[in-house]
C-alpha cells in the first residue's frame, strides 16, 4: 500500500516530537545541575542576572514553544488522515517505544 504525504508528515512530525521531549528532558536536568553547580559555589548566572532568564530558560521555553507547534501541525494533518492511515501509524509508533 502506497503512504500518503499526510502520513508521512505526521510519522516525521511524531518523531521529531520524540526528538524535541528528550531534548527538553536533557535541558531540565542541564538547568538543575547548573543551577546547583552555580549555588554550592555562591556564583549567580551572568546572563540571568542581566536578563531575568538564563540561556538555558531560553532553551527551554523555545523547546516547550517548538513541541506546542508540532503538537499544532500534527492535529491539523490528522484531520486530513483516514481512519486506516491513523491506526497504520498508531502501530508503527506502539513499536518504536
Amino acid at each position: 500500500m502506497a503512504r500518503s504525504i499526510p502520513t508521512d508528515i505526521l510519522k516525521e512530525s511524531l518523531d521529531a516530537r520524540r526528538r524535541a521531549e528528550e531534548l527538553l528532558k536533557g535541558l531540565l536536568s542541564a538547568k538543575s545541575q547548573t543551577e546547583q553547580y552555580l549555588s554550592d559555589a555562591g556564583r549567580e548566572d551572568p546572563v540571568k542576572k542581566l536578563t531575568g532568564r538564563s540561556a538555558i530558560d531560553n532553551a527551554i521555553a523555545s523547546t516547550r514553544r517548538m513541541i506546542e507547534t508540532l503538537d499544532r501541525a500534527m492535529e491539523q494533518v490528522r484531520q486530513e488522515l483516514s481512519e486506516q492511515d491513523l491506526a497504520e501509524i498508531e502501530s508503527c509508533t506502539d513499536t518504536r517505544g
